[in-house]
């Protein structure tokens, strides 16, 4: 699981049967760390936990080997250079004309709840200016 293992050559005279063990289980890979934890819950539990523990505390299980720079926005790729400069100056354009236009569109909306929210107020207003403006009924005790 250490990097250490696998960069450089490995000498059995100096390495303990552990070294050995997890040298060997480095050069056959992630799944041979697996089964090798699995085996010990099997066989002994505290083993099995030992290897979760260490597989976890070395954080090498968790390390993605491939695919490193994939995980780049959209955003950030659209924005190097094609090479072709007729056609960044277009992508360039049609994005901040959709960028305006999306602000266009956001502004829109936020008027369009600004007036709602107005009628609304406007109704309850009217209501309850009503209710105010209605003669009230004289209350009847029942004696």
């Amino acid at each position: 699981m250490t990097t250490a293992a696998t960069a450089r050559p490995v000498t059995d005279s100096h390495m303990s049967w552990l070294g050995k063990s997890e040298a060997w289980l480095d050069s056959k890979g992630k799944g041979a760390w697996i089964a090798a934890m699995v085996l010990g819950f099997v066989f002994f539990w505290p083993v099995g936990l030992a290897l979760l523990f260490y597989m976890i505390w070395s954080k090498d299980m968790f390390k993605k080997s491939r695919h490193q720079g994939c995980g780049r926005s959209r955003r950030m790729h659209t924005m190097t250079s094609s090479g072709n400069s007729a056609f960044d100056s277009y992508r360039d354009e049609t994005l901040r004309r959709l960028e305006d236009e999306q602000r266009n569109f956001e502004d829109f909306l936020q008027r369009l709840r600004d007036a709602k929210d107005k009628a609304e107020f406007d109704d309850f207003m009217d209501e309850r200016a009503t209710k105010a403006a209605a003669p009230k009924e004289p209350e009847t005790e029942d004696a």
